[in-house]
């Protein structure tokens, strides 16, 4: 297996540098699952940025540790409000909390699925896995576009899947709900264009996060997975960083409609051609 990156050339680009150049102060962000993982790293690539960050968790009180943190960094501010992604009633309050105000990008992070054979799988669990990846999408954006249209402007940044675009055993429910994202990520940026408001889809690949990190431990899956990477190894959140704030800047205002694939280049097609040389 090949040496890991960072190892050979040293350790990953701190958020703080990944969006030097890039101002978002002024604006205000919703991340929504931002409790951990990639949702964390988001805000905080968003709060060095300058934006203020509300951080839409089920559990404010277990956020508050990640807040205290990024508020410290001296950049953009950071702040928990609490929703509860599988209801409607709760989304729709935090829109209009937000909406009202100044929410200039949601980011909607929240997302999970079940990695297990099709069949056995149940009503229950095929349900879940497409609410919490594709329902509450669709109702956050549902209830944000509102304010974004009033002020004629606006970002959604939808976070996907490489699995919208690649097919992967045992995650047919998840996959096919973010297909689902990222064709709602083309829709709505034809329908709200006009309005000055970018409705891209960032996807990432195979990444390494809190949630899935039991994968992780099985060495010899860790190993048959990166040989399938190009670079050689899993993301890691901050992989992400300069993505979704270029897509949540001024800077991205032509680029609309688009799947972002952040995947260390899996997609391009992962089966060898060629035997490997002994």
């Amino acid at each position: 297996m090949v040496e890991p990156i960072a190892s050979r050339f040293g350790a990953y680009t701190p958020a703080s540098e990944v969006v030097e150049g890039i101002d978002l102060s002024g604006v205000t962000a919703i991340v929504t699952g931002a409790g951990s993982g990639i949702g964390v790293e988001t805000a905080r690539a968003l709060a060095l940025a300058g934006a203020d960050v509300v951080l839409a968790v089920r559990r404010p009180d277990a956020a508050e540790a990640v807040a205290q943190e990024i508020n410290a960094m001296g950049k953009g501010s950071v702040r928990t409000e609490q929703i509860d992604l599988s209801s409607f009633r709760s989304i729709r309050a935090l829109a209009a909390r937000w909406g009202e105000r100044s929410l200039n990008i949601l980011i909607n992070n929240a997302g999970g699925g079940i990695i297990r054979p099709f069949l056995e799988h149940d009503a229950a669990s095929l349900r879940a896995t497409v609410d919490r990846n594709l329902w509450t999408a669709l109702w956050a954006c549902h209830k944000a576009l509102p304010g974004m249209v009033r002020r004629n402007y606006g970002r959604i940044i939808n976070i996907g899947s490489v699995t919208s675009v690649a097919g992967y055993a045992g995650l047919g429910p998840y996959g096919a709900s973010r297909g689902g994202v990222r064709q709602l990520t083309m829709s709505l940026a034809d329908d709200w264009g006009p309005h000055g408001i970018t409705v891209n889809c960032l996807a990432p690949g195979w990444f390494k996060t809190t949630q899935n990190k039991v994968m992780y431990e099985d060495k010899e899956w860790v190993a048959y997975l990166t040989d399938r990477i190009p670079v050689k190894r899993p993301g890691q959140p901050d992989d992400l960083d300069s993505a979704v704030v270029f897509l949540a800047a001024e800077s991205s205002r032509y680029i609309t409609g688009q799947t972002l694939l952040v995947d260390g280049g899996i997609s391009t097609g992962a089966v060898r051609a060629l035997p490997k040389k002994s």
